[in-house]
């Protein structure tokens, strides 16, 4: 890939303090891939594709490079901590489009900390009791964290290094398993080239694309730690290294982790369990004991749901601030300083989320809107390629862009083979948005024809 990069990034006045190095700022990006897609859904993966498991996961890998890519150049361009809605504003300057961009990140939040909580009242809780129903658990789960919330919880990046080192270590775990395996000759390697789908037609390839459109919920996250780009030092030289680590490292944990799945666990078996890395660790032949693998996936999920429900919240916040939703969403706490509106609206779409989905199209939602603001941030990378900046970047081929854009669209697409209910959901998602973009429209429309009626009289 071409780059250009300079030593010194445009340092903005009163900006914030650049704390993250690249060392840090690598962790911060496999912490936040990390966590509830590769831990949840592989059951859910197996299930579309079958023994074939590693495929999908390959292609996800493969598409989130491409989009990694643009991101790179993106955020060397401009530093600001803004992400997606700031690159479709730069390029479209349409404010409905940057809006629904925006929220829509905001809701892929909110359907990955659901299907963390499905997956925190599945089987990975119920390895310690099956007392109590799973969904009473997961809307309990998301309650809780909106009650931390509320407190003020602060996810620093040296926590977050902390966790990411959790995480990393139940993955360690599952390969350490399968290599065991490998070596004293347990297993089924046949099943690694089995398929779900008869045939090798078009019911194959959607089987494939849907299973990949799926996967690829355990690559996101990614895409956050843009945001951190006025925290960094030297935001133009690290975000590649950075980006570039993060994504590899976490998809060749993934192809493994699939391999060693799919190579010790029949894909129905895994299909059916929504803790599926718990029953690769059952099936292993190794003496390592369930509920301590039980008990850091419960610590991997819920770490990646506070982290959603807080952006989330956050974020908007951060739209009524700017007055692209209703004001008062962007009312805080006086003593905490904490967005309460905010946290009470997620935290409400959340409940109904968990209360109405499970783990699989959850996640599939997750993807399906991030897939579209990844068509959308491809796209936006070409339309820039006009907008000059003084400091020197990273330059990604345009070719990769153009890529991204083509197999983003491709995934978020009917051909890949997903239920309706995700199609609907992510409707009524963006539909709640739509409508409060309206009435804040409106309300601002009357409040300055108010102000114009008074100054006349």
């Amino acid at each position: 890939m071409a780059t250009s990069e300079a030593s010194e990034a445009p340092a903005a006045e009163g900006g914030l303090k650049r704390v993250i190095g690249p060392k840090l700022l690598v962790l911060f990006v496999i912490g936040d891939i990390l966590g509830t897609g590769i831990y949840a859904t592989t059951g859910a993966v197996a299930g579309k594709v079958g023994g074939a498991l590693w495929l999908p996961f390959a292609i996800g890998f493969v598409v989130a490079i491409l989009t990694a890519a643009s991101y790179v150049e993106l955020v060397g361009k401009y530093p600001k901590a803004a992400g997606a809605a700031l690159y479709t504003q730069k390029a479209f300057k349409v404010p409905f489009l940057t809006f629904i961009i925006g929220f829509m990140v905001m809701c892929s939040g909110l359907s990955s900390a659901s299907a963390a909580a499905r997956a925190f009242g599945g089987d990975y809780f119920q390895e310690f009791t099956d007392a109590v129903p799973s969904t009473l658990i997961s809307i309990a789960f998301i309650l809780a964290l909106a009650g931390l919330a509320l407190r003020g919880v602060s996810e620093s990046v040296k926590t977050n290094m902390v966790l990411t080192v959790v995480e990393l270590t139940g993955l360690v775990v599952v390969l350490g398993i399968g290599a065991w395996a490998v070596v004293t000759g347990d297993g089924e390697p046949s099943r690694l080239g089995e398929f779900e789908a008869s045939g090798t037609g078009y019911a194959l390839i959607t089987s494939v694309l849907g299973a990949t459109a799926l996967g690829f919920f355990a690559f996101v996250g990614f895409e956050d730690s843009v945001n951190m780009a006025e925290e960094t030092r030297d935001p133009v030289r690290t975000f590649p290294r950075a980006i570039f680590t993060g994504v590899v490292v976490t998809g060749t944990i993934y192809v493994l982790v699939a391999l060693v799945s799919s190579l010790l666990v029949d894909y129905r078996t895994l299909e059916k369990s929504s803790g599926p890395l718990l029953e690769v660790v059952k099936a292993g032949g190794v003496a390592f004991p369930p509920k301590l693998f039980a008990l850091i996936a419960l610590f991997a999920v819920t770490n990646s749901a506070l982290i959603n429900i807080m952006m989330a919240s956050r974020l908007c916040y951060g739209l009524a601030n700017e007055r692209v939703l209703p004001r008062g969403m962007g009312k805080v706490l006086r003593k905490r300083r904490t967005p309460v509106t905010g946290i009470v609206f997620v935290t409400l779409l959340a409940v109904g989320l968990v209360s109405t989905g499970e783990i699989a199209g959850l996640g599939d939602t997750t993807a399906f809107l991030l897939l579209c603001v990844f068509t959308v941030v491809n796209v936006a990378v070409l339309v820039l390629r006009k907008d000059r900046v003084e400091h020197r970047h990273f330059r990604t081929p345009t070719i990769l862009p153009v890529i991204g854009a083509a197999t983003a669209l491709t995934l978020a697409s009917p051909l890949a083979d997903r239920a309706a209910d995700v199609y609907i959901r992510a409707g009524v998602l963006i539909g709640i948005g739509i409508v409060l973009w309206g009435v804040n429209k409106l309300v601002m429309k009357l409040r300055h024809e108010e102000m114009a009626g008074t100054g006349n009289g």
